[in-house]
């Protein structure tokens, strides 16, 4: 099981964008009641047969990770759901994309917090490459959006200390608003 579901989105977005996606949308609920994920990408996507092999722990695509035999980021996820009461939806089509959805009971002893979302978000956004990755954040009384390419524009990039320091500031501030 991932520490939190910080983990779980950091480990979806990163297969989205090793997919080959231009976009990556991330939306985030938290609720009293209800944690809900969902992260749709544009990628080279799946057929049936390849989906069914990413959910087996003992599976990697060959050539993706360099002397790693094992893929447990998609068997950690419907194990973490299926322990707090959750539910996993994969869907998935070659040259369209994979979504992936997850929703956890918020009130499971066992359910992961949330951890870090503006430190998860923005490690997720300086990864390099032609990408954009769009952020819901939602709760039962307020959201917010943001997204790579709008950072970019009002930063100039994503690559200097004083940039990511801004931007950093920036996605705790709307969390804190959140509260």
């Amino acid at each position: 099981m991932h520490a939190s579901v910080c983990d779980t989105i950091a480990d979806l977005v990163q297969n989205a964008i090793e997919a080959g996606a231009s976009r990556v949308e991330l939306e985030v609920y938290t609720g009293p009641d209800t944690v809900k994920v969902r992260v749709a990408d544009n990628g080279k996507g799946m057929d049936q047969a390849k989906l069914a092999k990413a959910v087996d722990p003992f599976y990697s695509e060959a050539g993706k990770h360099d002397h790693r035999r094992v893929g447990l980021g998609l068997p950690l996820l419907y194990q973490t759901a299926e322990a707090v009461n959750g539910s996993v939806d994969i869907q998935s089509a070659p040259g369209k994309g994979t979504t992936v959805g997850f929703v956890f009971d918020a009130r499971h002893l066992d359910t992961p917090p949330l951890g870090d979302l503006p430190a998860t978000v923005l490690g997720l956004m300086t990864f390099s490459g032609a990408y954009d990755l769009v952020l819901t954040r939602r709760t039962p009384t307020d959201s917010y959006a943001l997204s790579r390419s709008e950072l970019i524009e009002t930063l100039g990039d994503l690559e200097t200390a004083g940039n990511l320091i801004l931007a950093r500031d920036y996605l705790k501030a709307q969390e804190a608003e959140l509260a």
